[in-house]
């Protein structure tokens, strides 16, 4: 079921998958899982994976403001708050929360922020926010460079040879995920409101984690995800040798495997 979600100062598009067996999220039922997409695709990165998750499980994913079928951003958000307002809009009292890079940092700022929310995270490839060593100084600046030139097209090349480092020949489907949410870029930064730095509270999480990084993603995100898993009480690492920062793409059969790991040690 696709829906519009109704958030502060702004709708979200959503989908329920309905439940195969019964559950729901409510207090006393097996958790959802909700796909928290990346800032480098939207939410049809999960397409892919989808038919395995709904098959055992209700899944509820949607696409942050200016991403996919989601309008664009008019006044200051926070990707926490909306997440919050998609669970209460679909009555889900406690989820298992599958995110990937931005919406890992996303998941992770929830299981701080309200953990009787989260049974467990499975993490792909996670951003986390308070880690200025996650970018170097150098890429942001060359993101910068091209961004004040308009160079759509330099960005992606950029973002191939970094984020999508594992893909060979023409790469037709990162480029197109790519290509798709540059604009939302442009259009979030005005209005997103960081939520507040979560890289040195990692040590009080207390769900279950499951933490997968991409052995061929840029050199800072992999040292910042070995270093957050260490941080994680009790996370297991998972390293995903073929993956980049597009890790359904890649090894989806390894992600399934994550996420169906990290529900099978939800709370």
């Amino acid at each position: 079921m696709d829906v519009m979600v109704s958030v502060k100062d702004g709708e979200l598009w959503a989908h329920d998958s309905g439940d195969p067996g019964g559950a729901g999220g409510r207090a006393g039922e097996d958790p959802p899982l909700i796909l928290l997409h990346p800032g480098v695709a939207d939410s049809r990165v999960w397409d892919g994976i989808l038919p395995r998750l709904t098959e055992r499980h209700r899944v509820i994913h949607y696409d942050t403001r200016g991403y996919g079928r989601s309008p664009a951003p008019t006044a200051p958000f926070s990707l926490v708050e909306d997440l919050i307002a998609v669970l209460d809009h679909f009555g889900v009292a406690r989820a298992v929360l599958v995110g990937s890079s931005m919406g890992g940092a996303t998941a992770i700022g929830l299981a701080l922020r309200d953990p009787a929310r989260v049974a467990s995270l499975a993490l792909l490839v996670p951003g986390v926010t308070g880690a200025d060593e996650l970018t170097s100084p150098e890429f942001m600046a060359e993101v910068g460079r091209l961004a004040e030139a308009g160079d759509i097209d330099g960005i992606v090349a950029l973002m191939r040879r970094t984020a999508g480092a594992a893909g060979t020949g023409d790469d037709q489907e990162v480029e197109a995920f790519l290509r798709a949410v540059i604009p939302a870029w442009f259009a979030n930064v005005p209005h997103h409101v960081p939520d507040p730095p979560d890289y040195d509270r990692l040590g009080e999480l207390d769900v279950p984690c499951v933490l997968a990084v991409g052995e061929r993603d840029r050199p800072d995100v992999i040292r910042v995800n070995e270093a957050m898993a260490r941080r994680i009480p009790g996370c297991r690492l998972v390293r995903l040798a073929h993956s980049d920062h597009f890790p359904t793409v890649r090894e989806p059969d390894a992600v399934v495997d994550v996420i169906l790991d990290a529900y099978a040690e939800a709370r």
